[in-house]
């Protein structure tokens, strides 16, 4: 009997805790509403919209070039990992008269992942600065219209994120330029509201095979 409980404090528990914390509040919370009903891309350029999508929203602005490392992490930490979600989206807000520097930029993601889901949209100075104010955050866009934070939208248009960070209070957005916050902190929170749909998803199938 010694033996046997040594065996399960030394392997079994460790286990069972190693997987209780790598889910995290995955599976056991739902990660908070911040705004609600956040008005859709009406009168933008491109097709890109926020209803029925779980979008990873950002603001590139004029200065795309030096967005580029931002786009890069966001790509590498948070797109690959989650691209394969149906209805995932990443979707950048750009100034009009920046579409070619957004091609150059998804030729050169292109070259590390697929980018079927890199979504863009343009509007005018005005609209984008309207846009930012409707999702009632505390940050701000820099002169050149952009943001080194993104942003998880749900398929109703509500902004998603934290109402008890550890480090910020309310937490309405991501830094981009932190791989850490990418990683501890956006990655978790991406995976609770795809949870959320998974397990609506099966509630539904469930319901209609009975």
């Amino acid at each position: 009997m010694k033996k046997a409980f040594v065996l399960v404090v030394l392997f079994v528990f460790p286990l069972v805790a190693y997987l209780f914390f790598a889910s995290g509040v995955n599976n056991f919370g739902k990660l908070p509403v911040l705004t609600e009903k956040i008005p859709d891309l009406e009168g933008f350029e491109g097709e890109a919209k926020l209803k029925n999508k779980i979008t990873i929203l950002g603001f590139l602005g004029t200065e795309i070039g030096k967005m580029k490392g931002n786009a890069f992490n966001l790509n590498q930490k948070i797109y690959k990992r989650f691209s394969d979600f149906n209805d995932f989206q990443m979707l950048m807000v750009v100034p009009e008269g920046h579409e070619e520097e957004v091609e150059a930029l998804k030729e050169e993601l292109g070259t590390l992942s697929d980018v079927d889901k890199w979504n863009f949209a343009y509007g005018t100075h005005s609209e984008i600065q309207t846009f930012f104010n409707s999702l009632g955050t505390n940050l701000s866009l820099n002169d050149s219209l952009g943001t080194p934070y993104v942003f998880i939208v749900d398929k109703d248009r509500n902004l998603r994120g934290r109402n008890d960070d550890e480090d910020e209070g309310v937490k309405y957005g991501f830094n981009t330029t932190s791989v850490a916050e990418l990683n501890n902190k956006m990655e978790d929170d991406v995976k609770i509201i795809l949870a959320e749909y998974r397990l609506a998803l099966k509630k539904n199938n469930a319901n209609r095979s009975k």
